[in-house]
């Protein structure tokens, strides 16, 4: 699945970066705590979170992830913007809630990746 396949399925908005939407996704993960991100997640290429802080950003590229969704409608403001434009990472918006969007992206394929 691509990052614009994301975008179709999860009826998202792209907030900032268009040149990376062919990038290949091949997992994901939903979460709120960035602990339980860093403590538990491995190899997953898409972050989906109801958190709209830097620190998301921040977790993300410590993770290698390319592409977060924010769901519930939240939208990064411009800080979140430049940082994540600064490190490559995607990030879309969503109104859908974590679980329902985590359901459509597994119901599409996609799934999650292994746990440390």
């Amino acid at each position: 699945m691509t990052i614009s396949d994301i975008v179709t399925v999860l009826d998202a908005t792209l907030v900032s970066g268009q040149e990376f939407m062919a990038r290949e996704v091949h997992s994901a993960c939903g979460a709120d705590m960035m602990s339980d991100v860093l403590a538990f997640v491995k190899d997953q290429s898409v972050l989906l979170t109801g958190l709209c802080n830097a620190q998301v950003i921040r977790t993300a590229e410590m993770m290698d992830m390319i592409c977060i969704v924010f769901v519930r409608g939240k939208n990064p403001d411009k800080t979140m913007i430049e940082l994540a434009n600064a490190r490559r990472i995607v990030l879309l918006t969503t109104e859908h809630r974590m679980f329902t969007a985590c359901g459509l992206l597994y119901e599409h394929g996609l799934r999650g990746g292994a746990v440390t």
